[in-house]
């Protein structure tokens, strides 16, 4: 008789539950959506609405907050891109790709370097140069 597959049991085996139980409360729930979208809104639309509504509230101050440090900041911070702007610049045009790097490293003297993934293939030697 086809019905749920079964729930193997192991650490998450809970999730498995709460996937059935997910998809009752959808299926149950959809003919109530459909009568409410002819109204208007969804009962689903409207409660993250809601939702979205209190989160903005209770962000607002924050973000405000935020903007006046950032104002207060803000001419620090075109001091520093107009010195380290142009070290910036050259710096990114010696690295090709980021993605062909792994995460920087600190050395014991307090150096940081960026390690290739893969070393770059070894140069041929110029044909008219000195060998050293």
């Amino acid at each position: 008789m086809p019905g749920f597959p079964r729930c193997k049991r192991g650490p998450a085996s809970h999730l498995c539950g709460m996937k059935h139980l997910a998809l009752i409360l959808a299926l149950t729930a959809s003919p109530v959506l459909a009568q409410d979208a002819e109204r208007g809104l969804s009962l689903m639309e409207r409660g993250a609405q809601l939702f979205l509504d209190g989160l903005l509230r209770e962000v607002e101050p924050g973000l405000r907050d935020l903007e006046g440090a950032l104002r207060e900041m803000e001419p620090a911070l075109r001091g520093f891109i107009d010195q380290m702007g142009p070290a910036l610049t050259e710096l990114l045009g010696q690295v090709d790709d980021l993605a062909n790097y792994n995460a920087p490293e600190m050395l014991p003297n307090g150096d940081i370097i960026l390690r290739r993934k893969q070393p770059l293939p070894p140069k041929a030697p110029d044909p008219g140069g000195i060998e050293l």
